[in-house]
């Protein structure tokens, strides 16, 4: 090998090696220095980067969500880069230049060096989502195993949340509050409340520009922030953010919508059971004659009529138990207790299911008060606003 040629080979060498340094061992993301920057940033090629510094506790919260997207974008390197530079190290003079004040900071780069700053959530979806609109490349992402919550800001926030159908909890957070554990504990709240169409858990990035009206409305000035909105009152009562796990998110949103989702995504033995039909049910199964069925069930009748619902499952019941009451109940009872054991239907159909078998139990299980020669009673409707606000400072009591 000619000296010409040796020297062409050792420099293209070291360049290799110099990107592979920029590189951590398994890492997609890219170690940028002063050394590298201008071959790196604004040089063609777009890119998002964020200045962190090792000591910070939300640099180090960042960390292996950046990570992740980087490894979404690894695919299209040709097309854009994920990189980090150490704001309170190496990169102290750029980061002053960039007017960085606070870690970390992220900033998106274009091809040509302009720079916008990225002031959403530091979760995966939040960022990936941001480059893709500023690229056109989608991340190679895994589909997520739940469903993601609901993210609102001034233009949509009364939309979903004042609907006088619907209640709600709402968290109103920052881009720095969102912890990655936190995030993972919203995304299952809002996977075991999917099947709950009114009852809402949504989320307000409060320093976006486009939700400072509702920072404003709601006097925000601490993060997070909990606040609940009843279908029947919608001020927005704040709650204590002591609330950090799933059962603890599970049983405030049970309080505030009056659901009965358990922790495992599932329905509680309660759900679907209304105590003025427990009490009929029994009564039902226990009747001594025919005629006495008869009564019992035109007063069930009358009231499911009125109330809707579930309540249809308690006359539907009856209707099968009119002959041969105690056969029905063990054959249907063994048979929801199969279905429910083996999970084989959607979440949708499992909580139906889950639904009857509640019901169906309530015909052998004696209420606590149950007078079997009561005169008729006219049945009231509890105000869902008390029911609410009562359950509300029940489970406020106990975070």
């Amino acid at each position: 090998m000619n000296s010409t040629l040796f020297f062409m080979y050792l420099s293209f060498s070291l360049v290799l090696a110099a990107l592979a340094a920029s590189v951590r061992a398994g890492s997609n993301v890219i170690d940028l220095d002063p050394a590298s920057w201008d071959d790196i940033v604004g040089n063609g090629r777009p890119g998002l980067v964020a200045f962190y510094a090792p000591w910070c506790g939300h640099s180090q919260t960042l960390a292996p969500i950046y990570e992740e997207v980087a490894d979404a974008y690894s695919y299209a390197r040709e097309k854009l880069f994920v990189g980090r530079i150490d704001a309170d190290g190496v990169g102290r003079d750029l980061a002053r230049q960039h007017g960085i004040t606070g870690y970390p900071t992220l900033k998106w780069f274009a091809e040509d060096g302009t720079v916008t700053h990225y002031k959403k959530l530091r979760d995966l979806q939040s960022m990936t989502d941001f480059i893709t609109s500023m690229t056109d490349v989608e991340a190679n992402l895994k589909p997520p195993a739940e469903p993601t919550y609901k993210v609102l800001d001034s233009t949509n926030f009364d939309d979903v949340i004042m609907d006088a159908d619907k209640d709600a909890v709402v968290i109103f957070t920052t881009a720095y509050a969102m912890t990655k554990p936190m995030a993972r504990v919203y995304r299952e709240v809002a996977a075991i409340f999917a099947n709950e169409p009114n009852c809402i858990f949504a989320f307000v990035d409060a320093e976006l520009e486009q939700s400072k009206e509702l920072k404003e409305r709601f006097q925000l000035s601490a993060y997070p922030t909990y606040k609940y909105f009843l279908r029947d009152d919608k001020t927005g009562v704040s709650f204590p953010g002591s609330a950090t796990t799933e059962e603890d998110f599970v049983t405030f949103l049970n309080a505030v919508c009056m659901t009965h989702r358990s922790v495992d995504g599932g329905l509680l033995d309660t759900a679907g059971r209304i105590a003025d039909l427990d009490a009929l049910a029994y009564k039902f199964f226990v009747a001594p004659s025919p005629d006495a069925r008869d009564a019992i069930y035109k007063k069930a009748s009358s009231i499911s009529a009125a109330i809707g619902g579930t309540s249809k499952h308690y006359i539907h019941f009856m209707d099968r138990m009119v002959n041969g009451t105690e056969a029905f109940h063990k054959k249907e009872s063994r048979r929801l207790e199969i279905i429910l054991k083996k999970r084989a239907l959607s979440s949708a159909k499992l909580d139906d299911i889950k639904l009857k078998s509640n019901i169906l139990r309530a015909f052998t299980e004696k209420p606590a008060k149950v007078d079997l020669e009561e005169e008729d009673s006219e049945v009231h409707s509890e105000v869902h606003s008390e029911n609410s606000e009562s359950n509300i400072r029940k489970a406020t009591a106990e975070l």
